[in-house]
């Protein structure tokens, strides 16, 4: 089966800035796929293009092999990092407002129900919490039943027990065999949600595939994790990296680093062993460099 999206040699310029610097990849029906990176790696002007939002300077972007065009604005749902909502309204109207705007359209009780949004439907949209808010931008982002739907940074702001409830949301979309195209910053949520991912950086591609593969591409060792007041005065015959109030020590093997811990007479009652992680990953690939 051909993939449902494909992206060829795509670029962006603005004036002196080139945003993105010839990208192609592909998104197969009924996954979710990934684009990560810092600020200014250009995968939001990637996906604005992608939705059809910003003209390419040059490229190609294959819907179901032809051009976007009116197939793909009608199967494509968008649920932007920001959208704003119309004051005084409650939800359940809003959720009228936004149906009238479509030929083709999900009952109101389906998305109620497929959201969660029961509890507050008829609450004025400005009273809702960050959690509610984003169910309802999912809910509209649903409305017209898309077969390829885009959520940009959708939990950014919302507490963690929000933040899985929505990733429930987003799995049982994926079970409906939908398409989802995921741009977040963190990094759990990519391993948690993405069946593959692309790290970009500097308008490039610097990095594709599962995030398992990757993980396994890139590293070979584990951190042993202590805090840092353990290890105060303590002479180790091993690089320790300060994090905050925890050391942490890269290992390739587990048994050797605990018996020079034990020597350097360190305690091990709060040593943690941690697998390597997509947050790993990209602060080797990206740099550790704050962007603006």
């Amino acid at each position: 089966m051909p993939p449902l999206l494909q992206i060829e040699n795509l670029v962006k310029h603005y004036k002196d800035v080139q945003a993105v610097r010839g990208v192609s990849f592909t998104v197969e029906q009924g996954s979710c796929f990934g684009l990560l990176g810092p600020n200014g790696a250009g995968k939001s002007t990637t996906v604005e293009m992608m939705e059809g939002i910003t003209p390419p300077t040059d490229g190609k972007i294959i819907y179901h092999g032809q051009p976007l065009g009116d197939r793909f604005r009608h199967e494509a749902g968008i649920m932007f990092q920001t959208t704003a909502l119309q004051d005084f309204i409650t939800v359940r109207e809003t959720l009228d407002l936004f149906r009238r705007l479509y030929d083709k359209t999900l009952p109101v009780e389906e998305l109620v129900e497929r959201c969660a949004l029961h509890e507050f439907l008829d609450r004025d949209t400005r009273k809702l919490s960050g959690g509610q808010r984003q169910r309802l931008l999912l809910a509209l982002a649903l409305i017209n039943d898309p077969e390829f739907l885009f959520l940009d940074e959708p939990t950014t702001g919302l507490d963690p027990q929000a933040r899985r409830n929505f990733w429930e949301l987003v799995h049982g979309i994926k079970r409906e065999g939908k398409t989802v195209i995921l741009t977040t910053h963190y990094m759990e949520e990519a391993y948690e949600l993405c069946d593959k991912i692309i790290i970009m950086d500097h308008g490039k591609i610097i990095a594709e595939g599962t995030p398992q593969q990757l993980l396994s591409q890139h590293f070979s060792d584990v951190v042993a994790v202590l805090p840092a007041t353990e290890l105060a005065g303590k002479e180790l015959p091993m690089p320790v990296i300060k994090n905050g109030d925890s050391c942490e020590i890269v290992t390739r093997n587990v048994d050797q680093t605990i018996l020079e811990l034990i020597k350097a007479g360190v305690s091990l009652a709060h040593l943690r062993i941690r697998e390597r992680t997509l947050d790993d990953l990209f602060l080797q690939l990206t740099g550790k460099e704050l962007r603006r």
